[in-house]
């Protein structure tokens, strides 16, 4: 066996899987097809020590210290098939042949679907954002928009008066219940019933939204919480159980991120409802950690 444990992507979450496991001097192989889901952001905040710095750039930081340990192998590709084959696992990368390992752990993130308007899926990332945490910070104090496309969209739309004047777009698909309005317009939260059918301005700048109506409303940002699917097949070729998360699907995995398949550890946006890149690294250590200890409670048996 090449390997003791292979990570699958090459994120916040891999990363810090990997470092984990590179620091317990396991014998590691870390696969990366270089398609974060963060490719679109020019900076990552609220990342504490890394605020400000873009994703990339947080990221070739991590791979260069990770290359330091010389029980690291770093290899840039895309993993299409992972099955298990009696007691380890096969991972199969294009163009690349087979690798096997013990252990797995999935950090293969998520890909977003937006919704279908005219001007946004070019914004997104920019003008069009998913986290106040994240990015709110940067447009406060600017003309700021939530756009329904999920039932906890008035939810989130409460949140956003503390950057902005906010507008709620209910586009009409989520009309907020009796109490949801009291609290929305306590909060100053403007309610726009008439659908967004274009967004307008110079991309990726955000100038206004266009309503079905004719009407145009200035905004600087908007925020949507795009549907969200698994960004690769690796955890449903090994046969691992989902749930469904808040936006879309999730792997299933306990306290310590063992998925349903025994060996198999996930981490990372694919494993869970809340994102931001300080919840994706502290879950990769914790999938790394407990990783270890799964090898090394096997090995004292």
């Amino acid at each position: 066996m090449s390997y003791e444990v292979i990570v699958i992507g090459g994120n916040f979450a891999g990363l810090s899987a990997a470092m984990q496991l590179a620091r317990a001097r396991r014998r590691v192989l870390l696969v990366d097809a270089g398609m974060p889901r963060n490719r679109f952001s020019q900076a990552s905040h609220g990342f504490l020590g890394q605020d400000g710095k873009a994703p990339a750039a947080i990221m070739g930081e991590g791979k260069r210290q990770l290359s330091l340990y010389p029980n690291i192998t770093l290899h840039d590709g895309k993993v299409i098939r992972a099955e298990k084959v009696d007691e380890e696992f096969v991972v199969t990368i294009e163009g690349g042949g087979e690798e096997r390992a013990a252990r797995l752990i999935l950090a293969t993130g998520i890909s977003d679907t937006l919704p279908d308007i005219p001007g946004l899926s070019e914004r997104w990332g920019r003008s069009v954002l998913h986290c106040p945490y994240c990015h709110g910070f940067e447009v406060s104090g600017g003309e700021l928009g939530v756009l329904a496309n999920h039932p906890h969209s008035a939810h989130s739309a409460m949140m956003i008066p503390d950057w902005g004047a906010t507008t709620f777009f209910t586009q009409p698909l989520f009309e907020p219940d009796e109490e949801q309005l009291a609290r929305l317009r306590a909060r100053g939260v403007r309610i726009e019933r008439s659908p967004i059918v274009e967004l307008l301005g110079a991309s990726p700048k955000l100038q206004a939204v266009r309503l079905a109506d004719g009407r145009t409303v200035p905004l600087d940002a908007i925020f949507v919480a795009p549907k969200t699917a698994m960004a690769s097949p690796m955890a449903e070729q090994l046969g691992c159980a989902f749930d469904e998360g808040a936006f879309g699907p999730v792997i299933r995995i306990g306290e310590n991120k063992e998925t349903s398949v025994k060996g198999v550890f996930a981490a990372g946006d694919a494993a869970s409802s809340m994102h931001s890149g300080t919840l994706a690294s502290a879950s990769g250590v914790l999938a790394g950690v407990y990783c270890h200890q799964s090898l090394v409670m096997q090995s004292a048996t």
